[in-house]
C-alpha cells in the first residue's frame, strides 16, 4: 500500500494474539503501529501520539471500553478516523452498526467491524478512509 511510510495507526486490544496479528499485518501495509492491551496504557497512549488512524477492540477491561477509547479519541482527534473491531455479536448476540449519523455521535467510530476480520477487507476500507 504507497504513501503508508510515515502513517501511524494505534490499536488497542485485549487480545495478544488479535493484537500480534493486526499490529503485524497493519506494518506489512506499512503503517508505524502503536499499541496497547487495555483501555488504560490506551489511553496514555491516546495523550501521547496523534495517528493517522485507531482501531479498538470493544470488550476490554470492561465491556464498553472500546466506545470509552473511542468517545476520548475523538474529543482529542475528531478528523481521525476510529475502527471498532470486535466479536461482541458473537459473544453476546448484541448487534450494533454505524448506518446512521446517529448511530455514530454516540458510538464514536467511523467504522465497525467484526471479528474475525478479513484483511483485505479491512486495507479497502482502511483505504477509504483514509483517502488512499
Amino acid at each position: 500500500m504507497k504513501n503508508m511510510n510515515r502513517k501511524k495507526v494505534l490499536i488497542v486490544d485485549d487480545d495478544i494474539d488479535s493484537l500480534n496479528q493486526l499490529s503485524m499485518y497493519m506494518q506489512k501495509m506499512g503503517f508505524e503501529v502503536v499499541s496497547a492491551d487495555s483501555e488504560k496504557e490506551g489511553e496514555q497512549l491516546i495523550n501521547q501520539h496523534k495517528p493517522d488512524l485507531a482501531i479498538f477492540d470493544l470488550m476490554m477491561d470492561n465491556k464498553d471500553s472500546g466506545f470509552i477509547l473511542s468517545y476520548k479519541f475523538k474529543k482529542k482527534y475528531p478528523d481521525v478516523p476510529v475502527i471498532i473491531a470486535t466479536a461482541v455479536s458473537s459473544e453476546t448476540g448484541i448487534l450494533f452498526e454505524l448506518n446512521s449519523e446517529e448511530e455514530k455521535k454516540w458510538i464514536k467510530a467511523d467504522l465497525y467491524l467484526e471479528k474475525s476480520i478479513r484483511y483485505d477487507q479491512l486495507k479497502e476500507h482502511i483505504q477509504k478512509l483514509l483517502n488512499l
